[in-house]
């Protein structure tokens, strides 16, 4: 079957239909879209899209290469969540996108697929204008209904997607804040049936923090951790070069850079010594092309000729025939 692509006039992303849900026709669309819910499929690439193609289990899934396959249409609802609540709304899929994550709840992704799941988060919040708190795991949502084991409704249904809950990972995502508290177990509507997940969610546990440090710690670590070998490699070159340049090329070099402007347009990026890494067409998106840094503030995109930094560029506005600018 040949792949199929669609860019929601963004080209940032690419999206393949390869794996769309048959189910679509037969699927409601929502009324109202105030949640993204990460899953982890739990299971293998290949057995999981045929799962969640035939089922329709999902709105996308992103798998460890990068690649992010269409389920269900986005204003569809799609079967995700099962027995769910959050803040006294049942039926959560009534009112939410699922993004399903080849890997496991208990196991580290790799960057590329992190990256993959910040952009297509990035790109739905902003479609429906959603805050980084909107954005959380299946395990947030689930609930049990009472067993042997739990009288009363009970929050720990699953720990499916817990690691989407860690500082570190939603580091990853560009996520800066989450849900504190869960406002289903505060108003006694359920109880906590996995104190563990409980303390991942909203707790001070970090499950995924050796495997991605925060962005806080390597500063704590280089000036905890032997400074004379700091000095040594960084610090005396550094002096060197200073000495030697003393009052000539130093003082000028910052005369320049504190004089020279943002560059407004292609001449101005010419000038300043950026060159043209490609242009976005279809199956060639902006991340293709230059990769993190294609939300950097030292990277330019060129769109119908106006000059726009990646710190302020519009996914939404990343066209086809736009080209990308770099040193």
């Amino acid at each position: 079957m040949a792949l199929s692509f669609y860019s929601l006039q963004a080209s940032a992303i690419e999206i393949s239909n390869r794996y769309r849900s048959p189910r679509n026709p037969e699927r409601s669309v929502r009324k109202a879209t105030t949640l993204i819910i990460l899953h982890t499929t739990e299971a293998p690439e290949r057995s999981s899209l045929n799962k969640l193609s035939e089922r329709g289990e999902a709105h996308y899934c992103v798998t460890p290469s990068g690649r992010i396959f269409a389920i269900v249409d986005r204003d569809r609802e799609a079967y995700h969540a099962g027995r769910s609540m959050w803040n006294a709304k049942e039926d959560v899929d009534k009112f939410s996108i699922g993004i399903e994550c080849v890997g496991y709840h208990n196991e580290p992704m790799g960057i590329v697929q992190l990256k993959a799941i910040a952009s297509l988060v990035d790109m739905l919040k902003k479609m429906y204008g959603l805050s980084d708190e909107a954005v959380i795991c299946h395990s947030h949502v689930a609930y049990g209904a009472p067993n042997k084991w739990q009288k009363r409704r009970h929050r720990g249904r699953k720990r499916c997607g817990m690691l989407f809950a860690t500082t570190s990972v939603r580091n990853i995502l560009d996520l800066s804040s989450k849900p504190r508290v869960d406002p289903d177990t505060r108003a006694g509507r359920l109880v906590v049936g996995d104190p563990y997940l409980r303390n991942v969610l909203y707790g001070k546990m970090d499950i995924m923090a050796s495997h991605y440090p925060s962005k806080k710690q390597p500063a704590k670590s280089t000036s905890a951790k032997a400074p004379s070998a700091k000095k040594s490699p960084v610090k005396k070159p550094k002096a060197a070069n200073v000495a030697e340049t003393k009052n000539t090329n130093v003082k000028s070099t910052y005369k320049i850079s504190a004089h020279k402007s943002s560059p407004k347009t292609l001449n101005d990026l010419k000038a300043q010594g950026y060159k043209c890494r490609g242009t976005v067409a279809k199956g060639k998106t902006a991340m293709m092309i230059v990769g993190s840094k294609w939300k950097s503030s030292s990277t330019y995109y060129v769109i119908r000729g106006k000059v726009t930094s990646g710190s302020s560029i519009n996914p939404l506005r990343i066209e086809e025939g736009t080209a990308i600018w770099t040193k």
